[in-house]
């Protein structure tokens, strides 16, 4: 069985990392996978993807928007190779989904949905026009209960071929991590070290984080793994805030799972997730980990970690001080959450993929 994963780029994102991740699994599965891109960009991946020479990475420009529909015709060649064609995000839901109406299918057609929500539902055009094109796969993938839920909603009762299968991510590598040194990273004995990773778009409130730290002690310091659009933004309000001092922009790593095993508390403040890699990661690190009360998040989260309520600053710095004054219920709470981790194993994901890929 020959499998194509399609994704728009590798640029550092969670879906990204889970295609990435999921192709080095099914490759040590047996499994021949290769990547294609509508876009080549730098990307943190390319080294991971460099030590597995069998899988092979394509992509059908280098400068040329991901938004192009001349990509359509390009992935047609490309499709004919492959036994099964595995598609991610938008717009590669639409461009793969026209190119096996267009062409000769002889493959199958898969999509992965990893988000509970997007721009296009809100307009009854594309509504319609999702429907029509979530019509040309062969099966669609939710990867958690509120995604499968939001994504049933959306596209109605005639679309009978959503199989949920929750995200994994590589528990080896998180476990087997060490933390660095404090020193290094300008930690005293006295820090509390909050981190989150996430990408900065307005979907993952950075700033909510950055602004919490004129309610807390001034030994807590906030770590933010990372890049995107709206980081200039947060760096500014950080000096506005005069917490700049406090506040540690890293960028896009390739050492996440040491930089979470290095700090006391590993949070994330997005207000709407499908279901996040980093809270599965935040989950399996040993810390304890804190989470808004939002879909994608709560059901992940809920009777293991800590859910504060969205955007709500009392509810967040009050339920990390309960954590930051009491000693055993920190504990306690980080290996709940080493627990709930479990769950969520890339090798089970890749086998309920190996399944589907293989259904007749």
């Amino acid at each position: 069985m020959k499998v194509l994963q399609v994704i728009n780029s590798l640029i550092a994102g969670g879906a990204e990392k889970l295609l990435v991740d999921a192709t080095i699994a099914h490759s040590n599965m047996g499994i021949e996978t290769d990547i294609l891109l509508l876009r080549n960009v730098d990307s943190p991946f390319i080294n991971k993807l460099e030590n597995h020479p069998k899988i092979k990475v394509f992509w059908l420009s280098e400068n040329s928007s991901v938004y192009n529909p001349a990509h359509i015709f390009k992935l047609m060649k490309y499709f004919a190779n492959y036994d099964v064609v595995h598609v991610h995000l938008f717009p590669c839901l639409y461009w793969a989904g026209i190119a096996a109406m267009l062409g000769k299918k002889n493959y199958r057609l898969v999509y992965t949905e990893h988000n509970t929500t997007n721009r296009r539902r809100e307009s009854k055009f594309f509504k319609l026009l999702d429907r029509f094109i979530y019509k040309r796969y062969d099966d669609i993938v939710s990867i958690s209960d509120s995604v499968d839920q939001s994504l049933k909603n959306h596209l109605g009762k005639s679309f009978k071929n959503i199989t949920k299968i929750y995200n994994g991510i590589d528990l080896k590598e998180i476990n087997s991590a060490l933390p660095y040194p404090r020193a290094e990273m300008n930690l005293s004995s006295e820090n509390v070290a909050l981190i989150q990773v996430s990408s900065f778009t307005p979907q993952k409130n950075q700033d909510f984080l950055i602004k919490s730290l004129k309610h807390l002690p001034d030994h807590v310091v906030l770590f933010l793994v990372g890049d995107g659009t709206l980081r200039k933004t947060s760096e500014e309000l950080a000096s506005h805030l005069e917490v700049d001092q406090r506040v540690h922009f890293l960028g896009i790593r390739k050492d996440v799972p040491r930089l979470l095993k290095t700090m006391d508390y590993v949070i994330l403040s997005s207000h709407f997730e499908g279901l996040s890699l980093s809270s599965v990661e935040g989950l399996a690190s040993g810390k304890p980990f804190l989470a808004s009360d939002v879909p994608g998040l709560t059901e992940v989260v809920q009777g293991a970690g800590i859910l504060f309520e969205d955007d709500n600053m009392e509810s967040f710095t009050r339920q990390l001080l309960r954590l930051i004054d009491n000693h055993d219920y920190r504990e306690s709470t980080a290996k709940m959450c080493e627990e709930r981790a479990q769950k969520y194993d890339i090798l089970t994901m890749c086998r309920k993929y190996q399944s589907l890929y293989q259904k007749n």
